[in-house]
């Protein structure tokens, strides 16, 4: 057995034998963040390859799981720190705070390039609750020296800009099954023999949001926790804003009638499946965000919307093509992957919250969808 496989089998049994104290069944968002955050084992927590390039990609780790923008192009880093830069400077701080910062390489771009812009920084701060990952960040951004600081818990008060790229979509989320029209919270069980973790419902008060249209059986997720994030940052971020880029759809498109399977998706050595519930802890574990989730949440924390778009028009806004006609050719089709419609350009979208006087972002002059929230 490889050690990967050992590290898998110990966290099934970490998660069954928490099954059991639970009476037999655990809720799926309870499950999610065990399987990817239990130290020492969980997907995050555990020291295996996670992000790269496609296999063969220079520079990428062939045994990584799946790529991110930064990864792609580092034009996406550039382009971003256009948008950072202005809201540093509209907002009058100094500080980036970035969450769940991978291997470093979006940190690394936006340094460079407001060390370039000669941006005044006074710190730029991670959050990440992986350990391996943090020392694989430490060493690549040695050159920036006491400038980037790591922390495990957030301060009291904040000032500065939030930063999360592809971190929403990884926080845990609930399962919901509307079944021969009654609708359940789908948890997780343990087989007879208590060899195999099975999906297992029980009947719930607990509903979507919006009325889901018809009665045919129905599968979606509720996101509680990335809910409560948005209210926490609102909480501290005294004066500031806060800048999240993931895969989603606003509300009306989340709940679509059509989109009955739900959207959690894993992934593994640049592959996807839908079953979570197998080589626990070896791969990644997601579910597209509702972006109208956040936006409420963020507006009944006295936050405001400052802008939402896709990903494609953000970057646009913020001088990609600008970037891409003045680097190599290589650079330029790798970076056409960030705004291709079939590529991230539409099904990844950006979100900027506001703690402070309202004011308008660079990267939502053109093409800002708010109105569809």
């Amino acid at each position: 057995m490889s050690d990967i496989q050992t590290v898998s089998a110990a966290l099934q049994q970490h998660i069954a034998d928490a099954i059991r104290a639970q009476g037999g069944w655990m809720g799926f968002d309870a499950f999610m963040e065990k399987a990817l955050y239990t130290p020492g084992m969980g997907y995050y927590a555990a020291d295996l390859p996670k992000f790269g390039t496609m296999p063969g990609g220079e520079g990428g780790d062939s045994g990584s799981d799946f790529v991110t923008a930064p990864e792609i192009s580092p034009l996406f880093g550039y382009a971003l720190a256009r948008q950072l830069a202005q809201a540093l400077q509209a907002t009058g701080t100094d500080e980036v705070w970035e969450f769940g910062a991978g291997t470093g390489a979006l940190a690394e771009q936006v340094l460079s390039a407001l060390q370039e812009m000669k941006v005044p920084l006074a710190r730029y701060t991670i959050v990440d609750l992986s350990g391996s990952l943090r020392g694989r960040q430490q060493v690549r951004l040695a050159p920036w020296g006491d400038t980037v600081q790591w922390v495990s818990a957030l301060p009291e008060r904040m000032h500065g800009v939030v930063l999360g790229n592809e971190l929403i979509d990884a926080m845990p989320v609930q399962l919901l099954a509307r079944v021969s029209g009654v609708w359940h919270e789908r948890g997780v069980a343990l087989s007879p023999d208590a060899s195999q973790l099975v999906w297992a419902d029980r009947i719930t008060a607990l509903r979507p949001p919006v009325e889901v249209q018809g009665d045919h059986d129905y599968l979606t997720e509720i996101h509680p926790q990335s809910e409560a994030f948005v209210r926490t940052l609102a909480q501290r971020l005294e004066r500031g804003m806060v800048l999240l880029l993931d895969y989603g759809f606003p509300e009306a498109e989340y709940y679509h009638p059509q989109r009955h399977m739900g959207t959690v998706m894993c992934h593994q050595a640049h592959q996807s499946d839908p079953n979570p519930l197998v080589q626990v802890g070896q791969k990644d574990i997601t579910a597209h965000v509702n972006f109208t989730a956040l936006a409420l949440a963020a507006q009944d924390a006295d936050m405001e919307v400052l802008g939402y778009t896709s990903q494609a028009h953000f970057l646009i806004n913020c001088g990609l093509i600008d970037l891409m006609q003045a680097a190599s050719l290589p650079v330029r089709s790798a970076a056409q992957r960030l705004i291709l419609e079939h590529e991230m350009g539409e099904l990844f979208k950006v979100i900027a919250l506001g703690a402070g006087p309202v004011w308008q972002p660079l990267g939502f002059v053109h093409g800002d969808k708010t109105h569809r929230l």
